[in-house]
């Protein structure tokens, strides 16, 4: 059986709305015998066990017990189904600190729960900056970063840009978590910088780990340097 899916008129093409704005499953064709919720359920499950290269929508069929074809009453393809992946894991953030403290601090820790997710579900450094993958819950996340910024005289453009620095420095450090750079094993005997640099003593630990620090300084340089 082939994985792609059925052709039929009116199926549209690249100009037809996003995934949020359809409707759940089409109007022509047997009873649903699942949900599009299901459906992202089973898909999100078996890239957290399999990775994202196990996600076809056959194998996500196979899954949920039913055919390929199926699905496609409910999706146009496997990019409608990682938009959907992707907006319901991010709905995961939920529930958002509240800002009643330092702004500061609420958006570390929002930047700390990011980190978390992308450690729950690695498959979601591939598929997060799709533009087409900007649905309900990401637009609830920016629209609580923007409040948690709201007491900042800056223009709403450096917001949002902190925001996506934010994200992608978060992302980084997700990536260095899932494969950390060794020299183990390595003759370093070529390179006289590092066997300098890997001789120096042990420098005392710092008061706040990387992570922290790094976001601390790069929100407070790209939102007070702007403010000021």
């Amino acid at each position: 059986m082939s994985d792609a899916p059925p052709v039929s008129a009116g199926d549209g093409g690249p100009d037809r709305p996003p995934i949020w704005s359809r409707p759940e499953r089409g109007s022509r064709g047997p009873a649903p015998a699942h949900s599009r919720d299901a459906i992202v359920v089973a898909a999100v499950a078996l890239a957290d066990a399999e990775g994202l290269a196990a996600v076809s929508m056959r194998a996500v069929a196979g899954a949920l017990g039913t055919g390929a074809g199926s699905l496609y009453r409910y999706l146009s393809s496997r990019d409608d189904l990682l938009d959907l992946m992707t907006d319901r894991v991010i709905g995961e953030l939920r529930p958002y600190p509240q800002a009643e403290g330092d702004w500061l601090d609420t958006m570390v820790l929002l930047g700390r729960r990011q980190l978390a997710l992308f450690g729950a579900h690695p498959w979601l450094l591939d598929v997060f900056h799709r533009a087409s993958a900007v649905g309900p819950e990401s637009l609830a996340w920016f629209d609580n970063c923007i409040r948690v910024l709201e007491p900042l005289p800056c223009a709403v453009t450096a917001k949002f840009e902190a925001i996506a620095m934010m994200t992608g420095v978060v992302s980084l450090f997700a990536r260095r978590e899932a494969g950390a750079l060794s020299f183990a094993g390595v003759d370093l005997a070529a390179y006289p910088h590092l066997v300098a640099a890997f001789g120096q003593p042990p420098a005392p630990a710092p008061r706040a780990d990387l992570v922290e620090r790094t976001l601390r300084s790069l929100l407070t340089g790209l939102l007070l340097g702007e403010a000021g």
